[in-house]
């Protein structure tokens, strides 16, 4: 079975969905603070447009994190770019942009962070943005590693796997299932990803014998942490990564 797999180590931690707590999420600023706070990993989520475009967002909505209104599938670039991205998080970072991935991917680049991307796609276009994403990750990082890619959708996931062959995949879930390893195994998925709160200790042996990584979300706490990594967890994913370690990894 081939796995592809990062051309980068693993980290202990990623920050989760750009900058954490400390920033307004999946935003360009989001990935700098991540930068300036000593770390080197990042997670992000990516979803197109009405126009194709794989922007940065959570959301299939706008309003939650945005200046906008209604679904981030229905609505256009020229509307997307005109949104703000940072003052429902703080009035300080008003005016913050929602960016695309290829704006993330040459900061991501100029910052010498590695990234997870978790593609989130519209109801009915699984299929559609996982192909979209994986072609836009190859172009965006040619020349560079490239950077990890997961998504709780299996459709999506094999998309990308057959847009690009060789990008590095995770299944992921919130409580994995009992054939998680044959999904993972038809995807060639490199790591699985799941909550840190359903992570049994007969799937951590499952995986350690299968020798695939696994990396559990979202890890606030540095007890929580500890013991994630003491089971045998690679990585966690943190809203808080300044509060897991006195040394970032």
């Amino acid at each position: 079975m081939i796995r592809p797999a990062p051309a980068w180590a693993l980290p202990r931690c990623f920050v989760h969905r750009g900058g954490g707590a400390l920033a307004p999420e999946n935003t360009l600023a989001g990935l700098r603070v991540a930068a300036l706070t000593g770390f080197r990993a990042v997670e992000f989520d990516v979803t197109l447009s009405a126009d194709g475009t794989p922007w940065l967002i959570h959301d299939a909505t706008l309003e939650r994190t945005t200046t906008g209104h209604g679904r981030v599938a229905a609505t256009p670039d020229h509307v997307l770019a005109s949104l703000d991205a940072g003052v429902r998080h703080h009035p300080s970072f008003a005016g913050e942009p929602l960016p695309t991935l290829a704006a993330a991917a040459a900061l991501c680049r100029a910052l010498a962070l590695v990234a997870n991307v978790e593609i989130k796609p519209a109801d009915g276009s699984e299929a559609t943005t996982g192909a979209c994403v994986a072609a836009e990750i190859a172009a965006l990082w040619q020349g560079a590693p490239l950077p990890l890619v997961s998504s709780f959708s299996f459709e999506a996931l094999l998309a990308a796997r057959q847009a690009v062959p060789l990008l590095p995949l995770a299944c992921l879930w919130h409580r994995p299932p009992a054939d998680w390893r044959a999904q993972a195994d038809r995807l060639g998925a490199f790591s699985v990803h799941c909550a840190a709160e359903a992570v049994a200790e007969g799937f951590l042996a499952e995986a350690r014998e299968a020798g695939v990584p696994v990396l559990c979300y979202t890890v606030n706490g540095r007890e929580l942490a500890a013991q994630c990594w003491s089971r045998g967890v690679a990585a966690v994913f943190s809203d808080r990564p300044d509060l897991l370690a006195r040394r970032p990894s």
